[in-house]
């Protein structure tokens, strides 16, 4: 792993221009995960915000990924004596304080300075998982170092010497459960990018340089700070040795050559895997029996937050049939999740868990690992009060008869 040495660790900035009052006070105004997003808009470049919070094409997906959760209306019950409720809950025999968890979201760390550290540090303090991206600009082996028990979800390389590597890699940082995120055949249509002047590879150019200047905190304490401690951030979890660096022309070929990926990779996989293996981007009944069939431990239903196949299904809707399908494995779902109410309606319709993305990256850029442990408690609290609300004591008592369309 001599490849992951960190050149220009010479000099240090301030963690963050925020004093402890006056992030204290910042963060007593988020009320909920949608108000990180308006603080978020405010602090990152134009550009970074633009990557995080876009979609595919014309963002269908990703406006039916909020949507379809106003298609269901919850039918409370009454005068039931909720005094002894939890929301804990086991998966994969281990215990979760709350039935959620950070999904992987690429180039975290370009939002917030290590965010990708910063939100799995968050999610281990707090009892619950944090998913590593397979796009991360932190080497997985340092973010397992720091918070154990993260997951690592992997884009898999497009041959079979390389995805043994990347696969090995991981089992030899330490990681135990490994998420195969299989929706991505070739790269999706994201004019959102090309709009707000994100691009990969990242250009310089005076419009970014712009954005950069007019946002200094963020210039400062997270882009800056990550050049002289870290030098330039690089693609760090692509292949079993380190990748292209963010600038780099290189970095499209990287991320290329998977359309003829199929389930016999998975098999392979399987076959070497010896810890907890999770196939994500399932949102059809028959890909479901597949990937049991295949071995998996579990699928997470996703359509990538709507930012791949633009008017693709919400996880939500596509969700009971997949549950059918999947017999015994467990199910779990990710996209577009931000109310606790969205957490139960869920689970009601058969996800054992749930995985929130964009939140806990605008959470990580205002606050940082405090910006994140305060949005998992506003969320870990609405499910608590809902679940009061419902008459539930145990998350296994929330079902489809708790759920009427709306």
């Amino acid at each position: 792993m001599g490849g992951f040495s960190r050149p220009f660790a010479m000099a240090t900035l301030p963690a963050s221009s925020d004093t402890p009052a006056r992030l204290s006070r910042a963060l007593s105004r988020m009320l909920s995960l949608d108000d990180f997003e308006a603080a978020a808009r405010r602090r990152l470049p134009r550009p970074i915000f633009g990557y995080v919070a876009g979609a595919a094409e014309d963002n269908q997906s990703l406006h039916a990924n909020r949507h379809d959760f106003g298609r269901y209306a919850f039918q409370p019950r009454v005068l039931v004596d909720v005094s002894g409720r939890s929301q804990h809950t086991e998966l994969f025999g281990r215990r979760y304080e709350s039935p959620f968890g950070i999904a992987p979201m690429g180039i975290s760390a370009l939002s917030a300075y290590r965010g990708d550290i910063v939100q799995a540090r968050a999610a281990r303090e707090q009892g619950i998982p944090a998913i590593l991206s397979g796009t991360a600009l932190i080497a997985l082996e340092d973010v397992i170092r720091e918070a154990p028990g993260t997951w690592f979800q992997a884009y898999l390389p497009g041959d079979p010497a390389r995805i043994d590597a990347l696969v090995a890699r991981a089992a030899q940082a330490g990681y135990e459960t490994l998420v195969l995120t299989v929706d991505i055949p070739v790269s999706a249509n994201r004019e959102n990018n090309v709009r707000t002047g994100f691009s990969t590879p990242l250009k310089p150019s005076l419009r970014l340089a712009w954005d950069g200047l007019t946002h200094p905190r963020w210039l400062a304490g997270t882009f800056l700070r990550t050049l002289l401690n870290h030098g330039m951030p690089h693609f760090e979890n692509s292949f079993a040795t380190r990748g292209a660096p963010i600038v780099s022309a290189s970095v499209l070929r990287d991320f290329s050559a998977r359309d003829h990926l199929n389930w016999e990779h998975v098999a392979r996989i399987r076959r070497q895997w010896q810890g907890t293996l999770i196939i994500k981007g399932i949102l059809h009944p028959a890909d479901a029996r597949l990937a049991r069939q295949h071995g998996a431990d579990g699928i997470i239903v996703s359509n990538h937050g709507g930012r791949q196949l633009d008017g693709a299904i919400s996880p939500l809707r596509a969700l009971p049939g997949v549950v059918d399908a999947a017999g015994d494995m467990p199910v779990m779902m990710d996209s577009g999740v931000r109310r606790g109410g969205d957490v139960l309606k869920a689970l009601a319709l058969g996800a054992r868990f749930v995985f929130v993305g964009r939140p806990f990256n605008y959470a990580a850029a205002v606050g940082g690992q405090a910006g994140v442990s305060h949005a998992i408690g506003l969320l870990r609290a609405e499910v608590d009060r809902n679940m009061a609300i419902l008459g539930v004591n145990r998350l296994s008592e929330v079902g489809p008869d708790l759920l009427v369309p709306a």
